[in-house]
Order: C-alpha cells, then structure tokens, then sequence
C-alpha cells in the first residue's frame, strides 16, 4: 500500500503542523509494510525529520511556502497548487492525504483522498478567523472543494466532529475521529532547577507564581479577556499572580489581534505582570508549565486544546472553554468556563489560586487523563481510515 501525504504543513509552527508531525510519525512507525510518499515545499523539506525506510520525500518546487501563502489572507497561487497536484497524480498512489486542509490543493478527478478538519472555527466566527471578504471567499472555496474530493473527512476530536456536522453540513457517516497527544517532553519528569531558571530569564520574580497562555493571539483566543480577567484576579489577591503569554506576536501568518491585547493590558494597568517571551520549544516550555499555577485558554472554541493536554501532562490544571473537548479530555483537571464570560474566568482562576489542595488534586488528574492519550491512537484511527478509503 502506498499512502500519498501533503507534507507541506510540516513547518507550520502552530497545531496544524504540529499534527502533521506527530501524526505522520506515528503512522511511519506504527506501519512499516506502507510506504509513505510525502510531498513537500522547501520550507517544509528544511524540518522534515522522517527517515525511515518506509518514507520517501518528494520535494515540489513553489513560488512561496503553502505555510506562508495559505495564511489569513490567503495569497496561493494556482501554478503552485497545479504543480502539487501533478506531483500527487504522477506518485500514483492508493490514497491521498491531507493532514490538514489549511494546505489543500486539488487532486486529479478520481484520486482517492482523505482530508482533514480540524474544527468549524472559521465558519463558524469568519470575522474573528478570517480578516477580509476575499479571505472567507477563498476559505470557502478551498474547504467546498476538498469536501467535495474527500472519500472520508477525518477530525481530531468527537467535538469537532460534532461542529462540522452542525456548521458546516459534514453527514456524521464521512467522518472519523484521530485524537492528538502530549508530545513525548511534556511526559518527563518536572526539574524544579530548570523551572527557576527559565522563569528568571523571561523576568518572572523568584516567589512569584503564574499562570500560562500558549498558543496565537487571534481575535477568537480571547486573550484580551483574559488580560482583562487576569487584572480582576490580581486586584483581588495580595500577591498577585504574573501572567506569561507563550506565542509569537511577529511571525504568525494568522489573523492577529494583537492591538486589542495590547489595549486591554494598558486599560488594565498590568504591563508590570504581563510578558511576552515569545515562542518557546517543547523541551524548555514543559519547565514553564510544570511551575505554573495553571494554563488557561479561553477561546469562543476549540476542536482538540493541545496546549491545555500539553500543560497537563505536566501536571498543571487548566482552566478553558467549555467550548471545545476539553471538559471531556481533562475531566477533573481544571475548571470548564463559557467562552466570553468574563466573571466565569475570574472565579475559576481564583478558585485555584485560593486552594492549593484542590488545585494539587486537579493537577494530578490532569496528568492522569492527559498521559493516557497517545499519538499511537490517532496514527491507528487515520491508518484505519485510509485502508477503508483506499479499498
């Protein structure tokens, strides 16, 4: 059997690419008797980490990156796409994948193919998501398109399979489900040195205590509401807690609302608990998870939260959008709030910082529940939606 992939999204920084990395490794290994075709840019091909027998690369040459050009607004080229296609139609495999449909492009009439959706958040919030008209036009195109190819859609959670049925129309029938997983350094064993001496570099006080945001600063994350919930909490504690907004505020090629955060943290007056370290590799973020308080990730929704699962496999509790699967995935670790409600998130973050007992026991739950998901168990779910498909 061989199995076609678009590995293009392999350099996406953000949980498109970190599927499509996590995933497609898993399936490498988990089937050695498939080979794996992937296709890949030559942005993607600088940080394609697979060398196993069963993966051959094929490299594609584009005018720009698909992890560039398919940003907010969208700026592919159809030659670029045409060229992907040919090279899909020329390796001549028994199913075509596409980790996720951010980097779509059509295939030849009649390609067996199987397309991922990872939620409804930009049909469901176009204005939130998706900066301009000619943004949401080129969106709806591109996911009518690969709905219309797709033998069988696959999505990462029952949530976000329930979200494509009601927003976008999916019959529940073409969809499957491929959970995500911690990635392995967020099992390790916590070092309290290495904690203290990442908090002391991005400018965390020596008794401070924090509480984490990882993730993008796009306008339906929230994060100006929880600046402004955050200023509620620290104007109620005597010793208020610093708040350390993980992600990248210049190279995100996604709809930015940056200016808002930045108008909530001044109206706020908090600019002296607030900081921006910017983006932080897995080895060093798990030290930043397991000294915080909690993580928190508000956002009007979410088709997995693989932040959230990543802090508590290292034992942190979370508190995030009911929204989103994550009541479900991390149930007992954390408080579950309504997205936008603002008071919701004050009490909730509270809650945990006024009862360390009960937030050591949801922290031990959150580790629990977070640790019993594997990347093997998604690989096993695609791979068994593409066999299905490819018959």
């Amino acid at each position: 059997m061989r199995i076609g992939i678009d590995a293009t999204c392999w350099a996406n920084a953000r949980g498109y690419g970190r599927f499509t990395r996590e995933l497609v490794g898993a399936m490498v290994a988990s089937a050695p008797e498939v080979e794996f075709v992937c296709l890949l840019d030559a942005r993607a091909e600088a940080e394609f980490t697979l060398s196993a027998s069963n993966v051959r690369p094929v490299v594609v040459p584009q005018s720009v990156s698909p992890t560039l050009a398919a940003s907010a607004d969208s700026s592919r080229s159809v030659p670029d796409m045409l060229r992907l296609g040919r090279a899909a139609r020329r390796e001549a495999t028994d199913v075509f994948f596409f980790p996720s449909v951010y980097t779509y492009f059509p295939v030849a009439p009649g390609q067996r193919m199987v397309v991922t959706i990872h939620d409804a958040i930009a049909e469901r919030f176009p204005t939130l998501t998706l900066p301009s008209a000619r943004a949401r036009l080129f969106w709806r195109a591109k996911v009518g398109l690969a709905l219309r190819q797709a033998d069988l859609v696959l999505t990462v959670s029952d949530y976000a399979a329930r979200e494509l049925t009601e927003v976008i129309g999916v019959a529940p029938g073409r969809l499957r489900v491929a959970g995500e997983a911690p990635a392995e350094a967020y099992r390790a064993t916590p070092d309290p040195e290495a904690t203290r001496a990442l908090a002391e570099r991005i400018g965390l006080p020596p008794s401070a205590r924090w509480i984490v945001y990882v993730g993008g600063f796009n306008p339906h994350k929230h994060v100006d509401l929880l600046v402004q919930a955050h200023a509620a909490v620290a104007r109620s504690l005597e010793d208020p807690p610093h708040l350390v907004l993980v992600g990248s505020r210049s190279s995100d090629v996604f709809h930015g609302a940056q200016a808002a955060i930045d108008a909530a943290i001044a109206a706020a007056g908090t600019s002296a608990l607030v900081h921006w370290p910017g983006f932080i590799p897995d080895d060093e973020l798990r030290h930043l998870h397991a000294g915080a308080a909690m993580l928190v990730l508000p956002s009007a929704s979410e088709g997995y939260g693989l932040p959230a699962v990543e802090a508590a496999a290292c034992g942190t509790p979370v508190v995030a959008t009911t929204a989103s699967p994550l009541p479900e995935l991390l149930r007992g670790g954390g408080r579950f709030v309504p997205p936008g409600d603002v008071p919701a998130l004050t009490e909730a973050m509270l809650a945990l910082l006024r009862d360390e007992p009960a937030r050591q026991q949801m922290g031990a739950a959150a580790r629990q529940r977070a640790n019993a998901l594997t990347w093997e168990a998604g690989a096993r779910a695609a791979l068994a939606a593409l066999r299905e498909v490819a018959r």
